[in-house]
């Protein structure tokens, strides 16, 4: 492990079904490593470049480990990433039994703008939402695992740049999530944990932040928690680490939560894979 890898160790206990969660904002794999980077590389953005897919492989190899992972900026095959469709390249390089993705921006055939969805269970339900805010092009998606009043309810989501915006969608999601007991929100939200906007949403539902000070961003130099895992006081909480690697501009965070027993994985049949 990296010196620089940020880890903190909460309450370990053994009851209850264990889930290794990942929220990476993956910069549609141009691997930004420094700030004159975001000139230079630039042109990533709209145009294809030769080492896309060796960056893909390094990030799948960071994922395969894991049950849930949420992915922000992911292209759904575009010119920019050479029509690859980046969350099923993952899904199939890092070997995940589902995933979804959520398109939000379509600029023509230059780029598909999305969040990603991979897991090693396959779920009950997917629900894509758009989110509310001036300027369209941000989603979450609900993904529920079991079907009675103890499913667990995750949420994956990209939040705007705005405060105005932020403020907006959270209060969306906080009308999603308020009324069920387990509750996980994880993605870039583009905001701190001392925020008006999250401290408003943590208020409102009862989910909590379980570290402050884990900083993702940027992440050469990280001085911001812009990425977030957030959970229901029902759900037990262990190793909150944010993982140091030059993937991206963000560096992913990653959470163990262990589940009530009442909490069935097991999926209805009539969900499809892929």
């Amino acid at each position: 492990m990296n010196e620089n890898t940020l880890v903190q160790h909460v309450h370990r206990t053994d009851e209850g079904n264990r889930l290794k969660l990942l929220s990476y904002n993956i910069q549609v794999a141009i691997a930004t490593h420094r700030l004159h980077h975001y000139v230079t590389r630039s042109w990533r953005h709209v145009l294809p470049h030769a080492r896309h897919l060796d960056n893909l492989d390094k990030i799948a190899g960071l994922l395969h480990q894991y049950d849930i992972v949420g992915l922000q900026e992911v292209d759904a095959g575009s010119l920019r990433s050479g029509f690859v469709n980046q969350t099923e390249y993952l899904a199939t390089q890092a070997d995940f039994l589902y995933w979804n993705h959520q398109t939000n921006r379509r600029i023509g055939s230059i780029a598909q703008h999305s969040n990603g969805f991979l897991s090693q269970i396959v779920p009950a339900n997917v629900v894509e939402h758009k989110l509310p805010g001036l300027m369209r092009g941000r989603g979450a998606m609900v993904v529920q695992y079991g079907e009675d009043d103890d499913a667990l309810m995750l949420v994956l989501l990209h939040l705007a740049l705005g405060k105005r915006a932020r403020s907006e969608q959270l209060r969306y999601v906080s009308e999603l999530v308020n009324t069920r007991k387990n509750v996980i929100v994880m993605g870039d939200m583009n905001c701190q944990p001392h925020s008006e906007e999250l401290q408003a949403l943590l208020l409102s539902t009862g989910l909590r932040a379980p570290i402050w000070g884990l900083n993702t961003y940027p992440s050469w130099k990280p001085t911001k928690m812009l990425d977030h895992i957030l959970v229901s006081p029902s759900l037990v909480v262990e190793n909150v680490e944010v993982i140091d690697v030059s993937m991206s501009d963000h560096l992913p965070i990653s959470m163990d939560v262990i589940l009530p027993d009442s909490v069935s994985l097991t999926a209805p049949k009539r969900l499809a894979l892929g």
